[in-house]
């Protein structure tokens, strides 16, 4: 009953101007306020729309920047530094051969530990975790616990400090992003630490002698 139609008086017609912008349904139903007595008409257009499936999905574009930003600083917790901050204030090559701290720079053989020397004498241990924090995951028990920062602020070790990191890579990152970075108008020279393996080689060398 609802697909048959009485016979109209005269031709009336009925356009639909649907944008990209408004979902179909909701631009039938403000079509269905202006043409009051045309029912049946929407009643169609409506079962016809339905059983073309679920028709447009429009995101919500604050979540897309949500997580463009998370993507942006590596989803790192505000407590921590970001990758921006530490790109803005890190000198650039051609400023670091400017200091003589720089010259000669080797970063070192690669492992767990770093080496950062050149710090500011105001330099506390929060500085150091706000900055190289960011490459531990602290939900994770294993990492919080290697996470170690020994900062020496007597005697000829003052203005040096080993941090120690949950693996190479994570002690790579540190070196590459970090190393250069201006702390309280110090540039802070970044490299890994050096390790006793190279000792115990040579002793067994001279074991087998």
């Amino acid at each position: 009953d609802v697909f048959e139609q009485p016979q109209h008086v005269g031709h009336k017609k009925i356009e639909f101007h649907i944008t990209t912008d408004i979902p179909a349904v909701l631009q039938i139903n403000s079509e269905k306020e202006e043409k009051n007595g045309k029912r049946v008409h929407l009643y169609v257009a409506t079962e016809e729309i339905n059983n073309t499936g679920f028709g447009r999905i429009f995101p919500a574009p604050s979540s897309n920047d949500k997580m463009e930003t998370e993507e942006e600083d590596d989803e790192i917790p505000s407590e921590f530094i970001s990758r921006r901050d530490l790109e803005k204030n890190r000198l650039s090559r051609e400023e670091m051969e400017k200091f003589s701290v720089f010259k000669n720079y080797e970063p070192g053989d690669p492992n767990c530990r770093i080496y950062v020397k050149n710090l500011a004498k105001q330099v506390q241990e929060k500085d150091l975790k706000f900055i190289f924090g960011r490459y531990v995951d602290f939900q994770s028990e294993v990492e919080r616990n290697m996470f170690d920062i020994r900062l020496m602020k007597e005697g000829r070790m003052k203005g040096q400090a080993f941090i120690g990191l949950p693996n190479e890579k994570a002690a790579a990152k540190a070196l590459k992003e970090a190393n250069g970075y201006v702390l309280f108008e110090k540039p802070m020279v970044v490299q890994f630490a050096r390790s006793a393996r190279p000792k115990q080689d040579a002793n067994e060398g001279k074991r087998k002698k």
